[in-house]
């Protein structure tokens, strides 16, 4: 399933040829003072691009959410995954409790990854940012992801400093800026006066985006010297990028949407380019291919070790060969809803009950007791409902799990072991 990584060397080099657009003319010794900045930080961006290539490496590699596909996202275990990687950076979302602590995590809702149900029962559905930072650590961020994270809590900004290093620093996403008023200011008085934070931003490890440009365009007034990127879902035109180009240093946007146009528009504007949520090996290829400067995905261990050369699944023995995200019809029907197909790679014949696949979203399918693949034979395993056969498995759901414009899954042994990750 994996195809040889090429280009890779050549792709970082044409990002390290990028040269800052100069800025518009500015009359004042403030604006000029925040262009001498904004270009500094530039550089530093580019510098990161050159070493690389200096090293014969491939793109800057970030863990997302320090490593969302082995640990539960947000969390301190989640960063030493992404620090273990030998990631250049590890990635995390900041927001602003009801008191005004800043905390990690993506969601605006706690629902998804944390026990509220339990803790607060009447707070599902609340605003992430309306408890308080003492509420907040009453909640469980790692038990939804497995048994063995049990117990972790929702980090203090602070805390992924503290697993960072000058070698694995940290993409901080200011996240949902609107409901945390005043974090761009914060989060830049943090980075200029804590001991930990400063060390980092001297080391060029801290890089900050968003995707709100009204945020990126404040943070960029109050911290020019501080790497920034623009997040978008699709890459805009020449004008827009020229636009960002005034106050951000890179572009990072969705692998899926990305194309050769776009990045040769972006580089033109001398901007960085860098994709998310790149997770199978194949997509991180892909991006490679079109000549990107950085990758995030939810899997940086597994991510290195394919850009090193390496098997990056040495567990595996049975791998995800496709999956059906959009069917004809309603997408848990009966019989031919959406579904994921394994393939057992081994000679011989292999036990997948109990193996289960996960989405980035981390919506869990599950493997039933009995099924015994033979070597090279193939199992489809349903969202919804249907009659089990010896090449079909159904859960029986009501939701669709699988993102119709694309997604990607993991599959586990029920030892915990990482089998394959497959996106679409």
């Amino acid at each position: 399933m994996i195809r040889t990584l090429t280009c890779s060397v050549a792709a970082v080099a044409v990002g390290a040829t990028l040269t800052a657009i100069p800025a518009s003319a500015q009359n004042s010794a403030q604006n000029s003072a925040l262009n001498e900045a904004q270009n500094s930080a530039l550089n530093k961006a580019q510098n990161n691009v050159q070493n690389k290539v200096g090293q014969n490496e491939a793109p800057l590699l970030i863990g997302h959410r320090g490593a969302a596909g082995t640990a539960p996202e947000n969390t301190v275990a989640a960063f030493k995954d992404g620090r273990a990687s030998g990631a250049d950076f590890f990635e995390i979302d900041v927001q602003l409790s009801a008191d005004g602590v800043p905390f990690l995590f993506h969601d605006d809702t706690p629902a998804r990854t944390t026990n509220v149900e339990e803790v607060f029962p009447d707070r599902a559905g609340d605003p992430i940012t309306s408890f308080t930072w003492d509420e907040l650590q009453q909640l469980d961020a790692g038990s939804y992801f497995g048994a063995k994270f049990a117990g972790e809590r929702i980090p203090h900004l602070d805390d992924a400093a503290k697993v960072a290093t000058v070698k694995t620093g940290v993409y901080i996403e200011i996240k949902s800026p609107k409901n945390s008023p005043g974090i761009e200011q914060l989060v830049a008085d943090e980075l200029r006066t804590d001991a930990t934070w400063k060390k980092l931003v001297a080391a060029d490890k801290i890089q900050v985006l968003s995707f709100d440009e009204a945020s990126n365009r404040t943070f960029a007034q109050i911290a020019p010297e501080i790497v920034l990127q623009q997040l978008s879902s699709t890459v805009p035109g020449p004008a827009v990028l020229e636009s960002w180009a005034g106050f951000a240093d890179s572009v990072g946007t969705n692998y899926r949407t990305l194309t050769a146009q776009n990045v040769a528009d972006t580089k033109a504007a001398g901007l960085v380019i860098g994709v998310y949520t790149a997770n199978s090996p194949e997509a991180v290829q892909h991006s490679i291919d079109l000549g990107v400067d950085a990758v995030t995905g939810d899997f940086p261990i597994q991510t290195a070790r394919y850009l090193d050369g390496r098997k990056p699944f040495p567990a595996g023995t049975v791998e995800i060969a496709g999956a059906v995200n959009d069917p004809a019809g309603n997408d848990v029907q009966p019989e031919t809803g959406e579904h994921v197909v394994l393939r057992n790679t081994t000679g011989h014949n292999l036990d997948v009950s109990g193996y289960i696949i996960r989405d980035a979203a981390n919506n869990v399918l599950e493997i039933g007791d009995g099924y015994v693949l033979a070597p090279g034979s193939e199992l489809r395993v349903y969202t919804g409902p249907g009659t089990n056969s010896a090449d079909a498995y159904y859960n029986r759901g009501t939701a669709s799990v699988l993102n119709n414009g694309g997604d990607s899954v993991a599959l586990w042994s029920p030892q915990g072991q990482l089998q394959d990750v497959f996106a679409n």
